[in-house]
């Protein structure tokens, strides 16, 4: 009995992992890439001008 006992930690742990794993994995709202390229838009502009001497 006492060995069944010490089977239901790894069982245990392997339920939770497969909880989180799940949790961690789900689809998350996309919010596209409209941040991203309005960044990467003002970083082309602020290297495209010339330096001031």
């Amino acid at each position: 009995m006492a060995a069944l006992v010490w089977l239901l930690i790894p069982l245990g742990a392997a339920v939770g992992a497969g909880l989180w794993g799940s949790w961690a994995n789900r689809t998350r709202k996309a919010r596209g890439d409209g941040p991203e390229l309005d960044g990467y838009a003002r970083f082309r502009a602020a290297m495209e001008k010339s330096p001031r001497a």
